[in-house]
C-alpha cells in the first residue's frame, strides 16, 4: 500500500510536466466557386473567364437559337447542340488557357484561363 501514493505522484508529475498541447491550424481546402458563362446575342459572356484549377464552368444558352461550346482543340470538351435554356458544364483540372467557340457560329469565341490554385 505504500507504493500507491508514490505511483500516483509519479503519474501526476508525468501528466503535468508534458505542458499544454500545441495545435497548429491547417488551412481547409476550399472548393472553387462554380462559374457561369451566358450565351446570348451570338456572344459568350464573359468572353474571357479566369478561374482556379478545379473550377466547374457552366455555359447557359439564353439565346433564341441553338449554339454549341467546343474547345479549340475539339477534344477537351464539346457540348451537344444547346437549345434555349440548355446548359453544358465542364470542370477544368489543369492550368492553362482554353479557347472555345460555337461550331454553328464560328465567329462566337471565348476563353477560360485556368490558374494554379
Amino acid at each position: 500500500m505504500t507504493r500507491l501514493p508514490a505511483l500516483a505522484g509519479a503519474l501526476a508529475l508525468a501528466f503535468f510536466s508534458v505542458g499544454p498541447a500545441v495545435v497548429t491550424p491547417v488551412a481547409a481546402a476550399v472548393a472553387p466557386v462554380p462559374q457561369t458563362v451566358r450565351i446570348g446575342n451570338f456572344t459568350f459572356g464573359p468572353t474571357v473567364l479566369s478561374v482556379p484549377v478545379g473550377t466547374t464552368v457552366t455555359w447557359i444558352n439564353e439565346d433564341d437559337i441553338p449554339h454549341t461550346v467546343v474547345a479549340d482543340d475539339k477534344t477537351l470538351f464539346r457540348s451537344k447542340v444547346l437549345d434555349t435554356g440548355d446548359r453544358f458544364s465542364f470542370t477544368f483540372t489543369k492550368p492553362g488557357e482554353f479557347g472555345y467557340f460555337c461550331s454553328l457560329h464560328p465567329h462566337m469565341v471565348g476563353k477560360v484561363v485556368v490558374k494554379p490554385s
